[in-house]
C-alpha cells in the first residue's frame, strides 16, 4: 500500500484523553462528640424529664397559691397605681408557702432544740414509708406490663389480717411482729395474686379486676369491723381492738419521733425488688413480658405463670404498706379508712420514679415531705392542702406528657436526636501529594 493512502499518525499529546474535571468531594458525616452525646442523654432522659416536672409543679403551684392569697388579691385591686406591692406580696406568699413547706418536712431552725428541729425530716420518712412499700408494688406490675389499680383493697386485706394477729395471738417481742408482718405480707399477695390468676386463666383486664377487688376488700373489711372478728369487744363502734405491744413496730430514734422500724423494712423491699429485676431469671423474665410478651412467649416463657406470679408479689408488696400503716403509730385500733388513699398515691409514686426501685425509694420520700409539708403550709401559712394535691396532680400530668417538658425547656429527645452536621472530604492531590483542601 502506498504512503499516500496512509493518514498520518496522530501526534502522543493529542491521542491523549483530556484530563477528566476532579469530581465533588463526597460528603463527610460528622460524628457528634461522645461529650455531646452524654450531654444530651443527661439532660433529655427520664431523671432529667421526672426532676424538671416536679420543677413545673411546683411553678404552677406557686402560681394557685398567689392566686389564692387574700393580701396578693387586695394589692392586686390597685396594681396600676402602684404594681411593686402586688409583686411583693406574691413573693411574700409563694416563699413563705415553700419556707413553710421545707421547715415542716426537713429542718426546721425556729425550733429550739435541735431534736425538734430534725423531727420535720423524721415525719417525712414516716409518711414516705407505706408510700414506698405501694410504689414499689405498683412499679413491679409496671414492669410486666400490668397496671395494679387495686392497692387499696391489697392494704385492707393486708393490714385486716396483719392487725387480726397483732392483737388475737399473744406471741413473744419480736416473734409476734415478725409473724403479723407475714400474715399481711400473704393476704396482700393473695388479694393481688386474684387479678392474676384471672387474667393469666380467663384473660380478664387486671384494671376492672383490681378495681371491682377495692370494693370487695373494703366492704368484707367494713363488715368484719362489725362482728367478733375484727371489732373491739364491747364497743359498737367499726373499730378493732388496739395493738398488742409486741406486735407494734420499735421506735428507730425514740418515743420522741415518730418514724418506726417499718422504714427499715421498706429500704430492705426496695433492696429486693432491685435484685428480684435486675439480677434474678425471675426478674429477666418479667422485664421481657414487660417489654413484649409475645415474644417472651416464643423465647420459652410462660407469660400466664409470670402474671400470676408478679401480682403475688406486687399485692404482698402493697400489703406492706398496710402493715406499716397497724403496726406502725398505730396502737389503738384501725378502721376500714386506715388505707387513707395510699393505693392510689402510690401510682404517682411509681411514675415518678421511673418503675424503678430506686427512683420509687426517692419519689416516696419527695411524696412524703409534702404530705408533712402541707399540713405546716396550712397551719403556718393558712393555706389549703388542697394545693398540695394540685402539686401532685401535675407532677403525674407532667411525667406523662415528656414532650411538654422537653418543649418547656427546650431539651433535646435522646431518641430522635438531631441529625449530625455533614462537611465535605479533603482528597489528595495526585501530583503534588498535598491536601486540597474543599471551599
Amino acid at each position: 500500500m502506498s504512503d499516500e493512502n496512509q493518514t498520518p499518525a496522530a501526534p502522543a499529546a493529542a491521542s491523549a484523553a483530556p484530563a477528566a474535571a476532579p469530581a465533588t468531594p463526597p460528603l463527610e458525616v460528622e460524628p457528634p462528640s461522645r461529650w455531646r452525646v452524654t450531654f444530651n442523654e443527661i439532660i433529655g432522659g427520664s431523671v432529667m424529664i421526672s426532676v424538671l416536672a416536679v420543677v413545673l409543679a411546683m411553678v404552677a403551684g406557686g402560681i394557685l397559691i398567689a392566686v389564692t392569697d387574700p393580701d396578693v388579691q387586695k394589692a392586686a385591686g390597685y396594681f396600676f397605681a402602684r404594681p411593686g406591692d402586688t409583686f411583693v406580696e406574691i413573693w411574700k406568699s409563694v416563699s413563705g408557702a415553700y419556707v413553710a413547706l421545707f421547715q415542716g418536712s426537713v429542718f426546721n431552725p425556729t425550733r429550739p432544740d435541735f431534736v425538734a428541729q430534725i423531727k420535720p425530716i423524721t415525719e417525712t420518712l414516716t409518711f414516705a414509708t407505706p408510700l414506698i412499700a405501694a410504689g414499689l408494688g405498683v412499679g413491679l406490675a409496671f414492669r410486666v406490663g400490668m397496671f395494679n389499680i387495686g392497692g387499696r383493697g391489697q392494704m385492707l386485706i393486708a393490714a385486716a389480717c396483719a392487725g387480726w394477729v397483732g392483737f388475737t395471738l399473744h406471741l413473744p417481742w419480736g416473734i409476734h411482729m415478725i409473724v403479723a408482718v407475714l400474715a399481711g405480707l400473704i393476704g396482700g399477695g393473695i388479694w393481688g395474686g386474684i387479678a392474676g390468676l384471672l387474667k393469666a386463666r380467663t384473660g380478664a383486664h387486671e384494671v376492672i379486676v383490681t378495681i371491682m377487688l377495692n370494693y370487695v376488700a373494703f366492704y368484707l373489711v367494713s363488715f368484719l369491723l362489725r362482728t367478733p372478728i375484727l371489732q373491739a369487744p364491747g364497743s359498737n363502734n367499726p373499730k378493732s381492738p388496739p395493738i398488742d405491744s409486741t406486735a407494734v413496730f420499735p421506735d428507730l430514734l425514740g418515743p420522741q419521733f415518730n418514724l418506726h422500724f417499718g422504714f427499715i423494712f421498706v429500704i430492705a423491699a426496695t433492696v429486693f425488688v432491685w435484685w428480684l429485676l435486675n439480677r434474678s431469671s425471675l426478674g429477666f423474665k418479667f422485664r421481657a413480658v414487660g417489654i413484649n410478651p409475645n415474644a417472651a412467649r416464643v423465647a420459652g416463657i410462660d407469660v400466664k405463670n409470670m402474671y400470676v406470679y408478679a401480682m403475688l408479689i406486687s399485692g404482698a408488696l402493697v400489703g406492706l404498706a398496710g402493715v406499716a400503716q397497724v403496726l406502725g403509730t398505730v396502737q389503738t385500733g384501725f378502721s376500714s379508712g386506715i388505707d387513707a388513699g395510699i393505693g392510689f398515691d402510690a401510682i404517682t409514686v411509681a411514675l415518678l420514679g421511673r418503675s424503678k426501685p430506686w427512683g420509687i425509694f426517692i419519689a416516696g420520700i419527695l411524696f412524703g415531705a409534702l404530705k408533712a409539708g402541707g399540713f405546716a403550709m396550712q397551719a403556718s401559712q393558712g393555706i389549703p392542702i388542697d394545693i398540695v394535691l394540685v402539686v401532685q396532680s401535675l407532677i403525674v400530668l407532667f411525667i406523662a406528657a415528656p414532650p411538654l417538658v422537653r418543649t418547656v425547656f427546650r431539651l433535646p429527645d435522646p431518641a430522635n436526636p438531631k441529625k449530625p452536621k455533614a462537611r465535605k472530604a479533603t482528597p489528595a492531590s495526585t501530583t503534588t501529594g498535598e491536601a486540597v483542601t474543599a471551599k
